[in-house]
């Protein structure tokens, strides 16, 4: 009695649990998780992968030489003269490309040579034994601009820091004495220069305006012809977009016309036109055809009613059916007598149009011919006064410039500031340890997160409740947890019975109640428990799932249908042999025996065992037989539950057959053993044959995995 208070209890604690299980869908969104899973599982290797490489970066690290990085900032500032501004001219100079223009000078071959010729660079341990001192120079020093500055930095690397820091400071000297040697007074010349063109553009000012003067004279009415010119330039202007605007015009109706005359000759398309006419335009306000299709209403519905008691060969029946004929006729008359008249308004406007556009286009012409007939000085008088006018601002821009010129000895050069000397550098700049490390780090553990992608790749076991869901396509019962010390058959097939208090008999019974609550009442009387493969633990989750039903009061019977490997009479200690041969499910379908004499009872209250008896070679036959499911549905009326062992479905057809005669089936599957393909096809076998699949038990689960199961385990 208090056994089974404890087991009601139990079943209650667990009723919200197991509904949440038999109920869940199969989920595709575990991927983040199951990688995660993944690559704990194989930590030893991504932590070796990673000590790996961190121990490779180190030795780099410490065996290669050491680099020194010195650097001098400089600022170059333009100090010469503006001859022209650069909007004058058109062109605007970007400082940036004078400053690169500076970064690529320090880096030729001119400033190079210096640094070495002048500077005894080439006595240098950075430069011991270098075939080409300049290309060594070259490639270690660095110049660059400042992004959001002015200032030119110059660099150079070497495993000598003192050596770096010389060829940094010989490098700007260098750069500086080749200004200093071209540094000249060009203010002089730069007057010259500017005085020189002012000359030649006065003489051309000059020039030009006695032109246009000399010109106009020998023209005297070139002022009135101008004016008279503007007006009617003016004129032909407005004409041209007037012009346009009736040739759009003209297309425009004519478009109209053609689309309209295609409609009155296309039936299709004149019903359409006339719809559209009857919503937007007059033709919905016509008394006549409204009448008509009044008229035509009425006698359709006269016919129809008729119709309800006369045949179509009544008299009465042939006069309303011509008359509608005849409305239908007036009606299309009225439809195209509209329609033609609007075409025929449409052709009107479109002939309008075009004669307007016609009429226009003569004055244009008029116009045209008028205005190509003005005195062609006009143009020519206009070229001479534009060229005299640029020249003339040239020349002012050009006497701005020589007052603005402030004639000094340093014009035309250029300001160099030293900003900031290059120093010995404090520690190395090359190789960076730090980076190398996390470098060496994040690659680590990149390829030894790919190894184990590649590893669960490879490995084609079952790891998770979520990954078997997605699989299969079912949810997971429950997971039984590993019985660790249980070696005898029996201590693991009566688990729930000798240890009733264990983690895995309370697996059990969590899988009990998801049947319970997952299939209405009666309707999971026979419980089939197979397994993709063998050695799953199937026969282990039989007894001990049949236990769990006797201690919930129900009367429960284990079939042993497993007549390639009969277990289940040595979990119960059942002596199955007699004098004559065994007694078992083979004597019972072969009638050399009754129920009576072959069912054992068991030490559990409400548990009786039917084992299978002798091993028989044409076992699919004998359980595919009638007498077989006859003797199903007799057990069924006799007990609660029934719950039947039987081979794995893989490799004989007893399991399907057995399916297919059950009301349900559980698939038992082994954490870290079952397979993805041997799982994919019990399943699609068992689905073959119409079986009712309830969901997949997880056996043997280690803390370690992630299947999920309860009493004090991971969940």
């Amino acid at each position: 009695m208090t056994s089974d208070m404890t087991d009601k209890n139990t079943d209650l604690k667990m009723v919200g649990v197991a509904r949440s299980i038999a109920n869940t869908p199969p989920t595709s969104g575990f991927m983040p998780e199951s990688l995660i899973r993944i690559i704990w599982r194989s930590r030893g290797i991504v932590l070796l992968t990673t000590f790996v490489s961190l121990a490779a970066a180190a030795v780099y690290v410490t065996t290669i030489t050491p680099v020194y990085k010195s650097t001098s900032k400089i600022f170059v500032e333009q100090s010469g003269p503006k001859i022209i501004t650069e909007t004058e001219q058109g062109v605007l100079t970007q400082s940036k490309n004078y400053l690169y223009n500076q970064a690529a000078l320090l880096k030729s071959t001119p400033i190079l040579t210096a640094v070495l010729n002048d500077h005894n660079a080439r006595q240098m341990q950075t430069f011991t034994g270098a075939g080409n001192p300049i290309g060594v120079l070259r490639s270690g020093l660095d110049v660059s601009v400042g992004k959001r500055d002015d200032i030119i930095s110059v660099s150079f690397s070497s495993p000598y820091p003192d050596e770096a820091v010389e060829i940094v400071n010989a490098a700007v000297d260098s750069y500086k004495a080749h200004y200093v040697s071209r540094k000249r007074n060009t203010s002089a010349e730069v007057l010259k220069i500017i005085q020189s063109e002012k000359t030649k553009r006065t003489q051309e000012l000059s020039e030009k305006l006695k032109t246009m003067t000399d010109f106009k004279k020998a023209n005297e009415a070139l002022a009135l012809e101008g004016e008279r010119g503007n007006v009617v330039t003016e004129r032909l202007a407005r004409l041209s977009s007037v012009l346009t605007e009736a040739q759009l015009a003209t297309v425009e109706a004519r478009h109209t016309y053609e689309s309209m005359k295609a409609m009155v000759s296309d039936p299709a398309k004149l019903s359409q036109f006339i719809e559209a006419q009857r919503a937007t335009g007059p033709y919905g306000t016509n008394g006549e055809k409204a009448a008509l299709e009044t008229r035509l209403e009425q006698l359709q519905l006269r016919l129809s009613d008729r119709l309800q008691w006369v045949t179509r060969e009544f008299p009465a029946i042939t006069a309303l059916e011509a008359e509608i004929l005849r409305t239908k006729s007036k009606i299309a008359e009225q439809d195209t007598k509209f329609a033609q008249t609007q075409l025929a308004v449409a052709e009107q406007q479109y002939l309008n149009a075009r004669e307007k556009e016609n009429e226009i286009a003569r004055y244009y012409d008029e116009q045209r011919q008028q205005a190509l007939s003005l005195n062609e000085q006009v143009a020519e008088y206009t070229m001479l006064q534009s060229d005299w006018e640029q020249t003339k601002k040239l020349c002012d821009i050009l006497n701005e410039r020589i007052k603005e010129l402030d004639v000094t000895e340093e014009t035309g050069a250029l300001n160099i500031s030293v900003l900031e000397l290059a120093r010995p550098a404090n520690a190395p700049s090359e190789p960076q340890k730090t980076r190398y490390m996390a470098t060496a780090l994040l690659a680590g553990l990149m390829l030894g997160g790919g190894l184990a992608l590649a590893r669960d790749w490879m490995d084609q076991t079952l790891r998770s409740g979520d990954e078997i869901s997605a699989l299969l396509r079912m949810p997971v019962l429950g997971a039984v947890p590993a019985m660790l010390g249980e070696r005898s058959g029996r201590a693991r097939g009566q688990k729930v019975h000798l240890d009733p208090d264990s983690p895995a008999a309370e697996a059990y019974k969590t899988i009990r109640t998801a049947i319970f609550l997952g299939v209405p009442n009666g309707k999971a009387k026979t419980i089939l428990v197979t397994s993709p493969e063998s050695a799953e633990g199937k026969t282990t989750m039989v007894s001990n799932l049949a236990i769990s039903m006797a201690q919930a009061g129900e009367k429960t019977l284990i079939l042993d249908a497993d007549f390639r490997n009969p277990v289940q009479h040595l979990v119960f200690d059942v002596d199955v042999f007699e004098v004559n041969g065994s007694k078992g499910l083979a004597s019972l379908l072969s009638r050399r025996a009754t129920l009576e004499d072959i069912a054992e009872k068991t030490d559990i209250k409400d548990l009786d065992l039917l084992p299978c008896g002798e091993q028989l070679i044409n076992a699919s036959e004998v359980l595919n037989s009638k007498s077989f499911t006859t003797l199903l549905k007799d057990l069924a009326k006799k007990y609660d539950r029934i719950v039947i062992d039987s081979p794995p479905v893989v490799h004989v057809a007893d399991a399907q057959i057995l399916a297919a005669t059950s009301d349900v089936t559980l698939l038992v599957l082994r954490a870290d053993k079952s397979t993805r393909e041997a799982s994919r096809r019990a399943c699609a076998s068992l689905s073959s044959v119409g079986a009712h699949i309830l969901g997949v038990v997880v056996n043997n689960v280690s803390k370690k995995n992630s299947y999920g199961y309860y009493g004090g385990y991971k969940v």
